[in-house]
């Protein structure tokens, strides 16, 4: 005897390297939905303080620069509040650090359900990323309150149109993160080593950001250059113009760093979909 059988679900490799099948990302939508509450729940689970670290970790990050950066090393803040001016910076770095921090162990750190379940790979990393989300909007209302504080007591900021922008500087940064996450757990299946610098890189990475001091306080020459050509330079010098009315604001630039995230986010797609073919074999 025979039957025709209909199969709901088809499995098949991909023809392209440069291919998301955003239609199967949709049909997995619970699985991703799982992925964010595990990140939010799990990240601070058995704590005593639980959510409260999503403020006190930038509280006591914005204290200590106030100390080294603002008060033994005198470095500027273009005239502003300390507080106001390191947590800006703060909010949107910790976003792309603990982001880019955790895609990029992807394949390492799950490992094992990838080798039991097939599910579309990029739900991991994706989910990582709108995970961070929650911690970024509550540091941004620690933000808005220490804020409206300076503003009662008459400090001197001006918000403006650039304020409008905060989505897509999201977007940008969210979008760096992943397309640099992706390609480095792409490349620490083979050579593991590559964590242990990817680390030290990204500590390095933030003193090459102007978080803790204002890219208008670096002279023009070389490294003025380089730090331009940082593409997380102009979300945060935007987001500081935005917000505080200083920091040095160019379409050109935010232009290039969008531009920057596309390319990143493109090489990152290829090498996932290439090794996500047999990191089983490697890892």
């Amino acid at each position: 005897m025979t039957s025709d059988k209909t199969w709901t679900t088809i499995i098949k490799p991909h023809n392209k390297l440069w291919e998301v099948d955003f239609k199967e990302l949709w049909r997995y939508r619970d699985l991703f939905m799982m992925y964010v509450k595990r990140d939010i729940i799990t990240m601070y689970k058995q704590t005593i303080l639980g959510p409260l670290w999503f403020v006190i970790q930038p509280a006591i990050t914005t204290i200590m620069y106030m100390v080294v950066f603002g008060g033994i090393a005198g470095i500027s803040t273009d005239g502003l509040p300390q507080p106001l001016f390191y947590l800006a910076g703060i909010c949107l770095w910790q976003y792309f650090a603990d982001c880019l921090n955790k895609t990029s162990s992807t394949f390492i750190s799950n490992q094992g359900i990838f080798g039991k379940v097939y599910f579309p790979r990029l739900v991991a990393p994706l989910s990582t990323i709108v995970s961070g989300l929650v911690k970024l909007g509550i540091q941004i209302l620690l933000f808005v309150i220490v804020y409206i504080y300076f503003l009662a007591i008459g400090t001197p900021v001006e918000p403006n149109w650039a304020l409008s922008l905060f989505p897509l500087l999201v977007i940008m940064i969210a979008g760096l993160a992943l397309g640099f996450g992706i390609i480095i757990s792409s490349l620490t299946t083979k050579y593991r080593d590559l964590t242990i610098l990817f680390t030290f890189i990204v500590q390095l990475w933030m003193y090459g950001t102007p978080v803790i001091y204002p890219l208008s306080s670096i002279p023009e020459g070389k490294i003025k250059l380089l730090m331009q050509l940082n593409p997380v330079t102009p979300i945060v010098e935007t987001f500081k113009y935005g917000t505080l009315g200083t920091g040095e604001f160019s379409w050109n630039m935010l232009g290039y760093s969008f531009c920057f995230m596309l390319v990143v986010l493109s090489i990152g797609i290829v090498l996932f979909n290439k090794v996500q073919r047999s990191f089983m074999d490697t890892v």
